[in-house]
């Protein structure tokens, strides 16, 4: 039977969490007042927003009506994942936003940005407060180590995705590659994490192997990447004089920190799991 836990909502996890949900919702309705902006940044940080605020309720009216016992995944672990992601996500809107929708004047704008920089605050909060774990308490894969690079590589990978335009790699073989080893990784990082999040992973031979050599694929894709997509994009193309805020020449620069910041976090998961199956495992 649903009953219903009122230390969901009045204990300091609970607390945060209603915080976060009505913070979040003052950014998107302050954004949306100011009327849509065509461009993907824009729809980056309403969706950033809109998803941090839906899922943030989503958590609480579980918990409240003590639901979230009866679902067939590790809640905990669930729920810390949750937070690490918002996190990270509001990070990029709290610089994004203002960075390229704000203006002295632009009171709303302005006051969005701030809310969301208080919501990012709130979410590191939260991820604080569920890390502080009693020593011996089992964790899950979400608050281990190759969870949290396993969302920050999928992270990252948004982030490159935002930024991608259609006529900036269409003409290019070598770009469509960069654009494909993207995406590919993108959708086996994503499969993990619902794998083990879903405790599914024994269904699958040699999970723990197979993710090492996916690990290392992933990282020589990169890597290409890393070196491809700065050689086709910036060869004679110049930065243009009459680039503005939102220039697409400033995506691919974008594109190439990402691509960058993947190649050192798909290297490091490659070593740490490699560490982890075979010496840690054997000891």
């Amino acid at each position: 039977m649903i009953g219903v836990d009122l230390r969901a909502l009045t204990q300091p996890v609970g607390i945060m969490r209603i915080m976060a949900a009505i913070l979040t919702c003052m950014c998107f309705s302050l954004v949306a007042t100011v009327g849509y902006v065509q461009s993907p940044y824009w729809a980056w940080c309403m969706f950033t927003w809109c998803f941090c605020f839906f899922f943030t309720l989503l958590i609480l009216i579980l918990e409240f009506t003590t639901v979230n016992a009866k679902l067939p995944f590790a809640w905990e672990d669930f729920t810390t994942g949750f937070a690490m992601l918002s996190t990270l996500m509001c990070l990029s809107v709290s610089i994004i936003y203002p960075t390229f929708f704000t203006c002295k004047t632009c009171y709303r704008q302005i006051g969005a940005s701030v809310v969301s920089w208080v919501c990012f605050g709130v979410y590191a909060g939260e991820v604080v407060l569920t890390r502080l774990r009693p020593s011996g308490q089992n964790i899950g894969f979400l608050s281990t180590l190759p969870g949290i690079m396993k969302m920050l590589e999928t992270f990252l990978a948004c982030l490159i995705f935002m930024s991608l335009e259609t006529g900036e790699y269409s003409s290019f073989p070598g770009l469509q590659w960069c654009v494909a080893a993207y995406s590919l990784c993108f959708i086996f990082a994503l499969l993990i994490i619902l794998l083990t999040t879903a405790q599914l992973t024994s269904f699958v031979p040699f999970f723990d192997k197979v993710v090492i050599v996916y690990n290392i694929l992933a990282a020589v894709m990169y890597t290409t990447a890393m070196v491809i997509w700065p050689l086709y994009s910036f060869r004679n193309n110049k930065r243009p004089i009459t680039c503005a805020s939102l220039c697409p020449w400033d995506k691919l620069v974008v594109v190439t920190f990402m691509t960058i910041f993947n190649v050192i976090v798909y290297t490091l998961d490659t070593v740490y799991s490699i560490r982890l199956v075979f010496f840690v495992s054997n000891e």
